[in-house]
């Protein structure tokens, strides 16, 4: 670690702040010329004038100066001028690595944007490769003020080879508040997944404390700056596993400066009925299975008949007649096309129109387009698109599937048994649409059903978080969102804590729409201290024997133990040893425990938040059920009752799952306690 010297003009340091204070004001000159624009001149309407001052808007952001986040975290050296064969620097040249571009009055770059080509050695530089980088330069901050430097020469073996102080220290700089970017600590094989291109889908396993999260919340700033028209015409979106999760994360695009990233659960995608009922689990299972998109198609294409009848069109003194067996020929067509059923349902009258044409035409008339159109709209045509091609509300379909146990029988022949029809038919059938009390998993179903009828829109990248907790049908309905873009799809087979939690990241690939995706795998554990992942993984054998244990690459091993508690006073007791440490703590606890640990903590007069809301440097204590901890970290954590998390499940491997994840939430410290007898798996 270099110290600051004596003469301030020999003082790196010194010089390095100034250099800081330089960035700083050339970003506010930046932002102070785009809040000068005046868009009177260059506005031809209202209409464009709206949509240049909504531009200038996010301009002005995505160049705020947050005080307590550096504008640059690194600096290159590089050695040589630009050739054919070397990296983009010249002799002499330094660029500064930050979280966003900033130049000077004349255009001259004072810190390069992270994402930039230049940038790329910052992350991929070694002593085997040192990409034509001399010094790469990292800096050390105590709130927004730089207070510390660190140089790697990579040309000195010594130097590559020793672990960079600066970045242990900012890995494990204690966490308050929302979750932050790793943009300054993005490490080689991080840093190859978050470059990867916008045409492929990758799918990161990872275990507790690999960065997936952030690694695929940077894949999408990258993304943007790399593919930023595209992606602004096609749209980015992030999925999370709840709404707690989303609040959680929901800082991190931002203060990278992308701020059009709509973020969403699957339950907001599929929102097209309200929700107010729930599943048992063995109808949750077969309602998630992929099979029911199939007797969702079958009982969607029953509605079509075989028309009976000729249709007769009368224009002024002229009937022109199209028989049945013709009207069964256009249909036919249209159904071996297997296209959207509304999209086929409006081209029927389209196609009777222009048989009515064709007529017409061997007539000695000569129709045009408009009397093609007027044919369409004739009565005659309306009726029997109505009888042969009825339309159909998706939530009706499945409705009546749940509810109509011949229905429902008919069209899951052959693909679902007696058993499982009974399953998920209703007791007592809903009288509408509006009065059913629907599942989480009957609005994919529904939303299924109305991807058959009218394509859904698709994204050009979508990020899908916690992804190994998805059933088939809901991997299904988030692959709709992409069908013509990519996906992120991250998550750890280790942490599935569904009774459909998915079994390989090749069969969710396949469900998703995307079996050609690129499937990586995260080992090192920058979050976790060695210690607390050692003992977690003891479970590993047990929940998913083929996985690959994190290991911890922190210094740091952590602090932990197990100890013994007579009752709450004592879980109470361990969360105020805590809390006297500076950073973030979480009580974690099995969901029929967090009442009495409510009131346990109250009674005490410690305050404590819920999962989601932002932690401050006066409440610095949440209390998690274990069913919300899933995605959360905190600087110490307590887990009470390993046992009662176990049985807070329907199964013992779910129930693992779970105790898995709560013991995997720690950054630097955890505390387990319990009365009862601590699970066997955990046993040396």
């Amino acid at each position: 670690m270099s110290t600051p010297a004596h003469d301030p003009l020999d003082d790196p340091l010194a010089r390095e702040r100034a250099h800081l204070a330089a960035s700083r004001a050339a970003l506010r000159a930046m932002r102070e010329d785009v809040e000068a624009l005046d868009i009177r001149d260059v506005a031809a309407n209202w209409v464009n004038a709206q949509v240049l001052t909504r531009q200038i808007d996010e301009r002005i952001k995505a160049l705020a100066d947050l005080s307590d986040t550096p504008l640059f975290f690194g600096r290159l050296d590089y050695l040589h001028a630009p050739g054919a064969e070397q990296a983009e620097g010249a002799e002499g040249e330094r660029f500064y690595i930050g979280r966003r571009h900033v130049h000077d009055a004349d255009g001259d770059p004072m810190v390069i944007d992270w994402r930039a080509p230049v940038s790329q050695p910052f992350y991929r530089a070694s002593k085997k490769d040192p990409m034509d980088v001399g010094l790469r330069r990292r800096f050390g901050y105590t709130g927004g003020d730089l207070t510390a430097y660190e140089d790697e020469h990579l040309s000195d073996p010594a130097e590559a080879a020793a672990t960079s102080k600066l970045l242990q220290r900012e890995i494990e700089r204690p966490r308050v508040g929302p979750m932050r970017d790793i943009v300054a600590t993005i490490q080689p094989e991080q840093d190859e997944i978050v470059r990867s291109g916008l045409s492929g889908t990758v799918c990161v396993q990872g275990g507790p404390g690999t960065g997936k999260t952030a690694v695929g919340l940077h894949r999408v700033a990258y993304l943007l700056y790399a593919h930023r028209e595209r992606l602004a015409r096609t749209g980015t979106l992030v999925i999370g596993p709840n709404r707690s999760f989303l609040n959680y994360i929901e800082q991190v695009l931002p203060a990278l400066g992308e701020l059009t990233v709509r973020q969403a659960t699957v339950d907001d995608l599929v929102a097209h009925v309200e929700v107010r009922g729930t599943d048992e689990a063995a109808a949750a299972l077969v309602k998630g299975d992929a099979r029911m998109a199939e007797v969702l198609r079958r009982a969607l294409y029953a509605h079509v008949t075989p028309p009976t009848e000729p249709v007769v069109v009368v224009r002024g003194s002229r009937r022109w007649r199209i028989p049945a067996y013709e009207l069964e020929e256009i249909v036919g067509e249209l159904l071996a096309r297997d296209i959207r059923y509304g999209a086929a349902r409006e081209a029927l009258p389209q196609r009777i129109a222009h048989a009515v044409l064709v007529r017409m035409e061997q007539a000695g008339e000569a129709p045009d387009d408009r009397v093609q159109d007027a044919v369409a709209r004739n009565s005659a045509v309306k009726a029997a698109v109505k009888e042969i091609w009825p339309a159909v509300d998706p939530a009706k379909l499945v409705l009546r599937l749940l509810s109509d146990a011949e229905f429902l029988a008919e069209h899951a022949a052959g693909i679902l048994d007696e058993d499982e029809r009974k399953t998920i038919l209703w007791a007592r059938p809903a009288r509408s649409v509006k009065s059913a009390k629907w599942s989480a998993a009957d609005a994919v179903l529904i939303d299924e059903a109305a991807d058959l009828i009218q394509r859904t829109h698709s994204l050009g990248h979508v990020v899908l978080d916690e992804a190994q907790d998805l059933s088939p049908m809901q991997y299904r309905a988030v692959g709709r969102r992409c069908t013509t873009g990519s996906a992120t799809v991250l998550g750890d087979l280790a942490q599935g804590t569904t009774p459909w939690a998915t079994r390989s990241w090749t069969e969710a690939l396949a469900h998703l729409g995307k079996p050609e995706g690129a499937v990586e795998e995260l080992t090192a554990g920058f979050r976790v201290p060695t210690d607390v992942i050692a003992y977690a993984s003891r479970l590993l054998p047990h929940i998913a024997p083929g996985l690959t244990p994190v290991a911890s690459v922190r210094e740091n091993p952590g602090f932990f133990e197990v100890r013994t508690a007579t009752g709450a006073a004592d879980v109470v007791d361990a969360c105020a040893r805590l809390l006297r440490n500076e950073g973030s703590t979480g009580l974690i606890a099995a969901d029929a425990r967090i009442p009495a640990l409510a009131e346990a903590l109250t009674a005490a007069g410690i305050s404590y938040l819920a999962p989601g809301e932002e932690t401050t440097r006066e409440t610095r204590l949440t209390l998690v059920p274990a069913s919300l901890a899933k995605g959360l970290e905190y600087d110490y954590v307590v887990l009470d009752e390993p046992q009662a998390v176990v049985d807070g499940e329907p199964d013992e491997r779910t129930g693992l799952r779970r105790l898995y994840v709560a013991l995997t939430r720690a950054v630097s410290g955890l505390i387990v306690t319990h009365a009862a007898p601590l699970p066997p798996q955990l046993a040396e």
